[in-house]
Formats: C-alpha cells, sequence, structure tokens
C-alpha cells in the first residue's frame, strides 16, 4: 500500500484519459448513479441489468443497453459490477469470455469472498480489482461529497483505470490482497453500526421527557465528532501493545459509571440491551485483572492474538 492513496483527497489523479468504454452490469439505485456520473462525463457506457426496464431508464441519457452479460462485456475491456451480491455475480458471468478483461467488483461482499471471486477472475484470463463503496447513490457523481470507494486486488488495473474510477466517487487503493478493501468496508460499517446504536440509545432516553429529539441531535453530533479522534489513541495501542499508554478514563472508572448508565436508562423505561454486550465485555476485561487500561484490551476478547 502507498501511503499517498490512503486518503481519497491527497492523491493525485494521472492526466484524464480519453473517454474509457464501461460496461456495467447492474442498474439498481447504485448502479444507476455510477451510470449518471460516467455519462456526464462523457464515457460510453453498456448496461446490462436483470430486470430490462432499469436499464431501459438510462438509454434516454446516452448509455446502450446490453441484452445479456455477455453482450455487455464484449462493449469493452473495463467491467463494473455492481449486483445484489456474490452469487448473482457467478450466475450474471457464468460462460462468458472474460479473456482480456479487466473486472472491478463494486458489489457488496465480504473479504473471502473477494479472494475467492479474483482467483475465479485470475483463472478466465481477467485482471480484477474488489470495491467497497463508502457512499450512497446521491453522493455517487457529486462534488466535494465526501464519497469514495475502497479499492484492493490489481496494481495495474487500478494505476490504469484510475482516473475513469475517479469519476463517481474519490478512490482509495487498500493493497494487492483482493479481500482488503471489502475488509476495510465492513470495518467503518461496523463502527457506524456501534455508534448508530449509541445515538438511538440516546434518543431512546428522551423519548418520555419533555425534551426535542431536534434539541439533543445537534449535540449527540457535536459530542461524538470530539470523541472520535480517540480512534488514534486506540490504534497506536494496539500498535505498541501498551493499552495503559495515555489513559484518561480506565476500564476500573468506566465500568463504575456504566452502572449509572444502567439505573438512568432503569428510571427511563428504556432496554439496555444496546448496551449490554459492550458492557459485558468490560467488565469481563475487569475481571481478568485489566482495570487499569483504557478498554482497547476488549479487542483481546473480540479477537484473541494467536500463538
Amino acid at each position: 500500500m502507498n501511503d499517498n492513496t490512503l486518503s481519497p483527497t491527497t492523491a493525485p489523479l494521472p492526466a484524464a484519459p480519453d473517454p474509457t468504454p464501461v460496461s456495467l452490469l447492474g442498474a439498481g439505485a447504485m448502479g444507476t448513479a455510477l451510470a449518471r456520473a460516467w455519462l456526464a462525463a462523457g464515457h460510453p457506457v453498456t448496461v446490462w441489468n436483470r430486470t430490462p426496464a432499469r436499464a431501459e431508464r438510462l438509454a434516454a441519457e446516452g448509455a446502450v443497453v446490453a441484452a445479456s452479460p455477455a453482450e455487455a462485456v464484449a462493449g469493452g475491456r473495463l467491467v463494473v459490477l455492481c449486483l445484489l451480491d456474490d452469487a448473482s455475480v457467478g450466475e450474471a458471468l457464468d460462460g462468458v469470455d472474460l479473456t482480456g478483461r479487466d473486472l472491478v467488483n463494486l458489489t457488496t461482499g465480504t473479504p473471502a469472498e473477494g479472494r475467492t471471486r479474483a482467483a475465479w477472475a485470475a483463472e478466465r484470463g481477467a485482471r480484477f480489482l474488489d470495491g467497497g463503496i463508502m457512499a450512497v447513490p446521491p453522493m455517487i457523481g457529486a462534488a466535494d461529497s465526501g464519497g469514495y470507494v475502497f479499492y484492493s486486488g490489481s496494481s495495474e488495473l487500478f494505476d490504469e483505470h484510475r482516473a475513469t474510477l475517479a469519476v463517481p466517487a474519490g478512490t482509495v487503493y487498500v493493497g494487492a490482497d483482493a479481500g482488503f478493501a471489502a475488509l476495510h468496508d465492513v470495518a467503518l460499517l461496523s463502527a457506524m453500526s456501534g455508534m448508530f446504536a449509541g445515538v438511538l440509545h440516546a434518543f431512546a432516553l428522551i423519548r418520555r421527557e419533555d425534551v426535542a429529539p431536534t434539541d439533543l441531535a445537534p449535540l449527540l453530533v457535536s459530542w461524538l465528532a470530539a470523541m472520535a479522534p480517540m480512534a488514534h489513541q486506540t490504534a497506536a495501542q494496539l500498535e505498541s501493545g501498551d493499552f495503559t499508554e495515555g489513559v484518561v478514563s480506565n476500564l476500573a472508572m468506566q465500568v463504575a459509571g456504566n452502572a449509572t448508565l444502567l439505573r438512568t436508562a432503569e428510571e427511563q423505561g428504556v432496554s439496555p440491551e444496546l448496551l449490554a454486550p459492550y458492557m459485558s465485555l468490560m467488565e469481563r476485561r475487569l475481571t481478568d485483572g485489566h482495570g487499569v487500561e483504557d478498554t482497547t484490551g476488549l479487542v483481546e476478547l473480540l479477537a484473541p492474538r494467536g500463538d
């Protein structure tokens, strides 16, 4: 992984190439947004979708609608997949000649699926990139939206097509291991899920009180934004192995504080089930004698180091 590829905003793009034909399989909400971005930038787009009506909507905007995946793949070397799941990718490309094609798979999947699909593509004579889209459809093709895509797999493919891939959203190459794009994607989405769980619990606490959710929302946003940089300290502790480094509120203090959170939930008639699993892990780690550490040590319970 190159240092200058870690951010969608810091990596300079190569000179804009001549319009590159893009063959797109999948015209759902995300696929349609991708197609429109490439069309607006002057790239010829051939599109196929299992439900033809969805692809037909793009014909009025200049796309060529293919009658089959094979016909779409024949439309150009760069083939982008944005389908329902990994099984859909296999079904769509079953029996299609992929020799010499560059496959960019933007279908949501797991790291293992990305690695397996990369080997599958190589067996069929194709280069392969897996992608994890960190955006929702309205962010695609929108200037300064902050959306970007993680890419992993063939660095040669990425370098050759980076300017074209950067049209819909920023690009972040995370390594030759084809599973890394999905791994980064799911890691960020998992963190987001945990954050939203806490947000929902916070709103549940005030639901029966004379506190407007719209008044609490900006306080939540500013507080979470202030806390988010703590991820840097967690990362540093994980790399050093010293979970006591820079600790402000140690595990023993936080477990003691959890009692107040739980009593408040009980008083407000709110189920603690969104918080309980996390608190249970904290108590286990404390019982094991790690009270002076930060909560970073919970990673040892979730993913113990191998021998």
